[in-house]
């Protein structure tokens, strides 16, 4: 009399199946937890959420553990998927790590790598140092999205974000690219009738137009010979959070605007606007490349952050016709 066949345990079930299967299990799991649903994973991974459904469903299946809990509204890991993810993110770096040393990824580098950058300068002064990095890496695909709110790494599956303004996180981290020099302008139609001005001070009697990612109610201008410092409060007449509508904005007689000379210069150089007050300068943006903290980090990543410091400088530099400051 044939004995049946015992049955499979988790364990045994788990090791049968394949290296790779179970590194897209791992990598499927990882990606639930920190996009926060199965939509947002199977939207960040180009697939279904009945595909992720079944890769959770078969690693659980297969560790023979539930690793998380789910209702109609929320979602949560229960305490074998905390100690779960933990591990395979470790797991995973480590295996990328190991793919990349046998690739030889640094020469090679591939895969898709999604970044953020701001609206106004991901539309053109980034553009030239993208075409650089892709046409060195050909088997990269970037996802170039243009967002001036904050990334949210983990929730949007980011790689990495430029940001042009002051860094406050402390949980990426941030290197600096470059800084990008500023001017104060306002359209001759905002200045007919009235007095050039030729004092900080001046500019308070003005309307203006902020852009609060940078300044809202008040400006510090710094005179270019002395080091003299000078606040100028006022209460502004329109506020924006795109550059391109400041910019628009000062030229259809709205208000004064402080604003990136990249944008601005040429509109000076036509008339289109006037410079005020060209020896108290605002401060200069720095311009920032952040990235989450990682025990590794993907090739394409690497070469990215490479070409973007290369790069950088040369670009605010011919932006704006002067040099730039690099740390």
């Amino acid at each position: 009399m044939t004995k049946p066949s015992p049955t499979p345990s988790p364990t045994s079930a788990f090791a049968a199946t394949g290296l790779t299967d179970r590194i897209e299990l791992m990598q499927t799991f990882v990606r639930i937890v920190e996009a926060g649903s199965l939509s947002a994973a199977a939207a960040q991974l180009g697939t279904t959420q009945p595909t992720i459904s079944r890769r959770l469903q078969t690693l659980e299946r297969s560790l023979g553990v539930r690793l998380l809990q789910r209702s109609t509204h929320a979602m949560k890991m229960t305490e074998d998927g905390e100690r779960c993810y933990e591990r395979a993110k470790d797991l995973l770096a480590g295996w990328d790590e190991l793919e990349s040393d046998l690739r030889g990824a640094r020469q090679h580098a591939e895969g898709t790598l999604r970044v953020v950058v701001p609206h106004a300068f991901g539309q053109k002064q980034l553009i030239g140092p993208l075409a650089q990095f892709m046409r060195r890496h050909p088997r990269i695909t970037v996802e170039w999205l243009l967002h001036d709110r904050a990334a949210d790494f983990i929730s949007q599956g980011i790689d990495c974000a430029i940001q042009v303004g002051e860094v406050h996180d402390p949980s990426v981290v941030a290197i600096h690219l470059a800084e990008v020099p500023r001017m104060t302008v306002a359209a001759p139609a905002l200045l007919e009738g009235r007095s050039l001005p030729r004092h900080p001070a001046d500019l308070a009697e003005l309307p203006w137009i902020a852009i609060p990612a940078f300044y809202r109610r008040e400006v510090t201008l710094t005179h270019e010979e002395s080091g003299e410092q000078r606040h100028v409060s006022f209460r502004p007449r329109l506020v924006t959070d795109s550059l391109y509508s400041l910019r628009n904005a000062a030229i259809e007689g709205l208000g004064v605007a402080v604003g990136s000379s990249w944008v601005l210069q040429d509109d000076v150089a036509e008339g289109r606007l006037v410079q005020l007050l060209p020896q108290w300068q605002p401060a200069p943006l720095p311009v920032s490349l952040m990235y989450p903290y990682a025990r590794f980090y993907p090739a394409r990543l690497r070469h990215f952050i490479d070409t973007m410091k290369e790069a950088m400088p040369a670009v605010v530099h011919k932006a704006v016709g002067w040099g730039a400051l690099v740390r």
